[in-house]
This record gives C-alpha cells, sequence and structure tokens, in this order.
C-alpha cells in the first residue's frame, strides 16, 4: 500500500511540467497575485485555528479554577 502511494508523488520533469503548465495557463502577471491571496488564506486559516485553539485552553483553564460547587448540608 505504501509503494502505490509513493508511485502516485510526482517527481522532477513532472514538477516542472506542472509549473509549466501553471505558467503557460495563468500568466506570469497573476501568480503573484494568486499567491498573495493563497499567502492570505493560510495566514487566515492559521489565525482561526490559533483563536479555537487558545479558546479551548481559556475554557480548560476556567473550568479547573472554578471553585468546587456549593454543597447543601442538610
Amino acid at each position: 500500500m505504501v509503494t502505490s502511494f509513493l508511485i502516485s508523488m510526482p517527481g522532477g520533469s513532472e514538477w516542472i511540467l506542472i509549473i509549466l503548465a501553471v505558467l503557460v495557463l495563468f500568466g506570469g502577471r497573476k501568480i503573484p497575485e494568486f499567491m498573495r491571496g493563497l499567502g492570505r488564506g493560510i495566514r487566515e486559516f492559521n489565525d482561526a485555528k490559533n483563536n479555537v485553539k487558545k479558546e479551548l485552553e481559556d475554557g480548560m483553564n476556567e473550568k479547573d479554577t472554578k471553585p468546587a460547587g456549593t454543597t447543601t448540608q442538610q
């Protein structure tokens, strides 16, 4: 199973063909815009991921710092 995954990965010459196809399809002027958009998307994703992680950690810390519930004595 691992060998079929490794065989499907593009090699050096295949990467060159992929890059050339992207250049032909998008042109030299569109690639910087595309990369900027890709960078913004990755940055937004990481910010959202960090916010969720921080909220979860804050919630866990808040749960740990709350006093044990009040008990009624009978």
